[in-house]
C-alpha cells in the first residue's frame, strides 16, 4: 500500500486493543497518522502490577491510565466484532475505515469499562469468578486458597505471604512443577521460596471450577484433599482474544491455538496493511509485556516507512524472538531471574522487578512524568 504522501492527508491507521502494545503504537503514530484506538475500556492497565493493587490498592492510581491521558488519538471505548478488507465493526455499531490496521487484543479479559469502576473493584468488590478478589477481602481472611501455579499464582501468594504473613496460604496447581513456561532451576527456586514463606504447594491436582463455593470454606482437590480456606482466587491462563475474527477477512490467519500467524515484519500472513503484536501472534516466545512493546516499536517504525510511501521490504525492521527470559516477583523485594545463560533468585533480581513492578518505566514510555 502506498503511504499518504507528503504535504496529503494522513493514513488511516486503527489499533484495535488498549494494552500495552496498543497503548506504545497509539501513542507513537499520533503525529504521523489519523489514529483511532479501539478499546472495551477507557483506560490502560498495567497487567503486571495487577497482583500487588491487591494488597495495596493505592497502586491503582497509577497503574490504571486513561486512554486520553497518554495519546491523542480518537478513542472508541467497545468492543471490536469484525474486520473487513477496510473496515473495523464494533459493538455499538460503529465502523471504522483503515488504511492501516493493527491487532493487539491479547487475552480476555472481563474488566470493567470504566477507569473509576476498575478501582473501586481493588477496593470494593469483585466478582468471585474472576481471580483478582479485593483488598478487603484478603485482609478479612485468615486463610487463602490460590488455584492455578503460573507466574500469576505464584506472584499472588508471593504478595500476599509478604504483606498478610500471619494469613495461611494454599496454592494447588495441577501441573508437576510450578510455572511450566521456564525452566526448571526456577520453578524450583520459586517452590523452595514459597515454602520457606509457609507456603502450602500441591502440585498435580486441581480443583473443579464449577463446583466451588466460599459459602461452606472446605474445597476438594482431584485427589480427594480437602482445603479449608476463607476465600480463593482463580488464576488460570485466560482465552486469546481472538474469537472475533473467526468469521472475518483473518479467519484463514488464525492458527490452531487462535493466535494471528505473522511474518517477520509482524504483519499477518496473507495481508499487506495489517499487523498484529502482543500475546495475539503466533511469534514462538514466552509472553511477556517487555516483548509486547518490542513489537509495537518494531510495527510503529515499519508503519513509519510505509506511510512515507515507496518503502520496500528489505527497509523494513524484522522481529526476532526474544530468548526464553522471565522475571517473576516474590513480594515486595524478591524475584526468581531466568537469564539466557544462568537462573538466579532474592534481592538482586527483586531489585529489577519487584520494588516498582516497572510501574514508573511504563509511565515514562508513555510520557507520563508522575
Amino acid at each position: 500500500m502506498e503511504g499518504a504522501g507528503e504535504g496529503s492527508a494522513k493514513d488511516r491507521l486503527v489499533v484495535v486493543g488498549g494494552g500495552i502494545a496498543g497503548a506504545l503504537l497509539a501513542k507513537s503514530m499520533q503525529s504521523i497518522a489519523d489514529v483511532v484506538l479501539i478499546d472495551s475500556k477507557d483506560y490502560f492497565e498495567i497487567p503486571w502490577a495487577e497482583l500487588r493493587s491487591m494488597v495495596e490498592p493505592s497502586l491503582t492510581r497509577r497503574s490504571l491510565i486513561s486512554h486520553t491521558d497518554y495519546t491523542r488519538a480518537r478513542v472508541i471505548v467497545s468492543s471490536a466484532t469484525h474486520i473487513t478488507e477496510n473496515q473495523v465493526f464494533t459493538a455499538d455499531g460503529g465502523s471504522f475505515t483503515f488504511d492501516y490496521l493493527v491487532v493487539a487484543t491479547g487475552h480476555a479479559y472481563s474488566t470493567p469499562r470504566g477507569r473509576d469502576d476498575r478501582i473501586k473493584e481493588f477496593q470494593l468488590v469483585l466478582a468471585v469468578s474472576d481471580f483478582c478478589e479485593n483488598n478487603e477481602k484478603i485482609k478479612s481472611s485468615e486463610s487463602v486458597l490460590i488455584i492455578g501455579g503460573g507466574p500469576t499464582g505464584v506472584e499472588l501468594a508471593g504478595e500476599i505471604a509478604v504483606d498478610y504473613p500471619e494469613k495461611k496460604v494454599t496454592l494447588v496447581h495441577k501441573g508437576s512443577r510450578l510455572m511450566e513456561f521456564i525452566g526448571s532451576k526456577a520453578s524450583k527456586k520459586a517452590l523452595d521460596w514459597l515454602t520457606l514463606k509457609k507456603v502450602e504447594v500441591l502440585l498435580e491436582q486441581s480443583v473443579d471450577l464449577n463446583a466451588i463455593s466460599e459459602a461452606d470454606g472446605v474445597y476438594t482437590t482431584s485427589s480427594g484433599e480437602k482445603i479449608t480456606a476463607d476465600c480463593h482466587f482463580v488464576c488460570i491462563g485466560k482465552p486469546l482474544g481472538s474469537s472475533w475474527l473467526h468469521e472475518s477477512i483473518l479467519k484463514d490467519s488464525l492458527d490452531k491455538k487462535g493466535r494471528l500467524m505473522v511474518d517477520e515484519y509482524l504483519r499477518v500472513k496473507g495481508q499487506r496493511n495489517i499487523f498484529a503484536v502482543g500475546d495475539i501472534t503466533d511469534v514462538p516466545e514466552i509472553k511477556q509485556g517487555y516483548l509486547a512493546q518490542r513489537h509495537a516499536e518494531v510495527v510503529a517504525n515499519n508503519l513509519k516507512l510505509l506511510m512515507k510511501g515507496g518503502a520496500t521490504e528489505k527497509k523494513l525492521a524484522k522481529y526476532k524472538a526474544a530468548y526464553s527470559m522471565a522475571l517473576v516477583s516474590l513480594g515486595r523485594k524478591e524475584a526468581v531471574a531466568q537469564f539466557p545463560f544462568i537462573t538466579i533468585s532474592g534481592c538482586f533480581p527483586g531489585l529489577i522487578k519487584s520494588r516498582d513492578l516497572f510501574v514508573g518505566k511504563t509511565r515514562k514510555s508513555l510520557g507520563l512524568t508522575s
